[in-house]
């Protein structure tokens, strides 16, 4: 057992070895190929506005849109080469229904539909479309109109370093749950992993929240995240929960 174990924490330990740790230091400038003396490139704005009319007529919604966003690390000066390029539709959730949960849902479905059937790239740059409610709370450093093509909130221009060994640490602590969720499965376990990986997902949103709320976009608990997804353990977790239900509600045919 013991010998299990070192070699598991070796394993985990060859991933954060290969992550790219520079890729979560913050740049001495924005991305030259997104801005332009901190104005966004005017043919990308241009293509960014036309990508959120396109789908935001897909939604097929009778209320306003009040702006168009583009926020997260392309918007600042963390960007990296894993960035994506976060293109929020803002309008009034209580304008299409009272009930506001209901609306949240129905447009991260058709959210979450549109990016999957989509892949368009802007300088090498994934386009990631999301709807917010105009109420929504930004944790965002770096939040840019796209609409009325200015700044709503101007990045700061600072360093910050980076605790990797703290950051490591609670990593390999949600990569071993992953990876435990990964043990049921190979034994069947399929409803146990089900229930496990629900947990874990809000556990990771609830650590991820807590830090954005208490320490912004440079906090550890976001970075850990940020970790976790660049080396594919959220994906990972997002397939073992999906084929674990899969299995629990197949019905195997005769042998």
């Amino acid at each position: 057992m013991k010998n299990m174990f070192e070699n598991w924490r070796g394993y985990l330990e060859e991933d954060l070895d290969e992550f790219d740790k520079e890729t979560l230091q913050t740049k001495p400038e924005l991305s030259s190929e997104i801005w332009q003396d901190h104005q966004l490139n005017s043919e990308i704005r241009a293509r960014l506005l036309q990508i959120a009319k396109d789908f935001f007529g897909n939604l097929k919604l009778d209320v306003d849109v009040l702006d168009v966003v583009f926020t997260g690390s392309l918007a600042n000066y963390n960007w990296s080469k894993y960035s994506d390029i976060d293109l929020h539709i803002v309008i009034n959730f209580s304008e299409v229904d009272e009930n506001e949960e209901l609306v949240r849902e129905y447009v991260n479905a058709k959210k979450s539909v549109w990016n999957r059937s989509h892949k368009i790239l802007i300088k090498g740059y994934e386009v990631e479309v999301y709807v917010e409610n105009d109420s929504d709370v930004h944790h965002s450093s770096g939040v840019y109109s796209v609409l009325k093509d200015e700044w709503l909130v101007m990045p700061p221009k600072q360093t910050h370093d980076l605790d990797w060994e703290n950051i490591a640490i609670k990593t390999e602590s949600f990569m071993s749950e992953v990876d435990s969720l990964e043990e049921l499965y190979d034994r069947g376990l399929h409803d146990e992993v089900v229930n496990g990986a629900d947990v874990l997902k809000q556990k990771i949103k609830k650590f991820r929240s807590s830090g954005l709320e208490l320490g912004g976009e440079y906090s550890i608990e976001n970075l850990v995240f940020k970790v976790l997804r660049r080396t594919d353990y959220i994906g990972k977790l997002m397939k073992l929960r999906v084929d674990a239900y899969d299995r629990s509600m197949s019905i195997n045919g005769p042998s």
